[in-house]
Formats: C-alpha cells, sequence, structure tokens
C-alpha cells in the first residue's frame, strides 16, 4: 500500500463516528517559570486520564522537574519554590514518564498552545520528537456552548477561573498542575455535556 492510500485510510478511521465515551484522553497542565517559550522552564506537569466519562483520578501523572531557573514572581503563583523539598527528576527522565503516560492519548488543555509549546520546547532541548497527538482546548470548546445573541457579551478569552466559576467547580487546588488538570477535566465533561443538549456528539465533531 502506498504512502497516499495509507494516510488515507488512518484519515478515515479517524472519521468515523467514534464516540467520545471510548476515546481514552489525557488532560493536563504545566506550570513554568514564565511565559518565554525560549527562556522559561517547565517546573511542574500534572495530568489525568479521562475515558469513559469517569476522570480517573488512580491513573493520574504528576512530575516535578529539577532546573537552575527560577522567578520569584511566578512562584507567588503556582508555590513551586526552589528549595521545594522533593525527589525531582531533570528534565529529559521527566519527559520520558510523561511521554509514557500519555501514549497515543488525544490531549485536552484550558488554552492548549501555551502547554502544548512549552513542552514541545523542551522535549527538543533533550533530543526527543515533539508531540504530535490531536489535542481539544477547552476554552475553545467551552465558546461553542455560548448562545449567539447580540444581547450576550462574549469575551475573546476565557480563563479557567472563568469555566471554573460557571460550572461551580472548586478551585481549591487552582494553580497546581495536577489541580487544574482536574478542573479543566470537569470542565471538558461540562462542555460535551451542553454540546450533546445541542445536537450529537462524536469525537470528530469535537475538532470541527
Amino acid at each position: 500500500m502506498g504512502l497516499f492510500n495509507l494516510w488515507k485510510k488512518e484519515e478515515s478511521l479517524f472519521d468515523e463516528t467514534i464516540s467520545v465515551e471510548e476515546t481514552r484522553f489525557v488532560v493536563l497542565d504545566t506550570e513554568t517559570t514564565g511565559f518565554d517559550y525560549e527562556n522559561d522552564r517547565i517546573l511542574c506537569i500534572g495530568a489525568l486520564s479521562l475515558q469513559n466519562g469517569v476522570i480517573a483520578v488512580q491513573d493520574s501523572f504528576e512530575v516535578y522537574i529539577e532546573q537552575d531557573h527560577y522567578d520569584k514572581s511566578t512562584a507567588q503563583i503556582h508555590g513551586i519554590l526552589r528549595a521545594f523539598i522533593i525527589q525531582r527528576p531533570g528534565e529529559s527522565e521527566a519527559l520520558q514518564q510523561f511521554l509514557d503516560f500519555l501514549g497515543d492519548s488525544i490531549i485536552i488543555a484550558h488554552h492548549t498552545i501555551f502547554d502544548i509549546t512549552m513542552i514541545n520546547k523542551a522535549l527538543e532541548r533533550n533530543g526527543l520528537p515533539v508531540l504530535t497527538n490531536k489535542t481539544l482546548d477547552t476554552a475553545h470548546l467551552y465558546k461553542r456552548t455560548l448562545i449567539k445573541s447580540h444581547l450576550f457579551e462574549r469575551k475573546d478569552h476565557y480563563t479557567l477561573d472563568d469555566l471554573a466559576d460557571k460550572f461551580d467547580i472548586s478551585k481549591k487546588d487552582r494553580h497546581t498542575a495536577l489541580g487544574d488538570a482536574y478542573i479543566t477535566a470537569i470542565a471538558f465533561l461540562k462542555i460535551v455535556k451542553k454540546l450533546k443538549e445541542k445536537k450529537p456528539v462524536n469525537l470528530n465533531s469535537l475538532f470541527k
């Protein structure tokens, strides 16, 4: 089979009406030293497995990464201190652990581009292949649940706090990687439920 035909076959498999429930998602969040893709670094990656409409808390991933870069101003937000007493692997080892957990699952995050870009920059630094997993962004999906009306003011940017407030999700562990991943996972389930109230939802429709 030629490469083109193989690609078309794989594409057609994804185009089938696969249910959201039977798909394994990995919901993730990163805590970083800042927002500069080139110079800042990942302090922590937190991720949860989501399948069959269930957040598998027992199937979670959290790794704190040892590194020299430190920014006191962002530490006030995420609370990860330079002298944080916990065993922390180096960046390469931490990334390998994350890739093992992730597998070929679909990634869900809030404002996905930031987390994916930070992870990909770290992968490149360590000579590892960048992520090719399909991704979904709860910030984008949430907008699809909103009523289109001139009476309703839509924002260009919806934060994770906005979604937590909208769906009455506890923010007790906000600004920790695993805590934010958990909030994102709950928000995703709430969003899918609201989308299903409008019309049937399958995996492929979430990417449109």
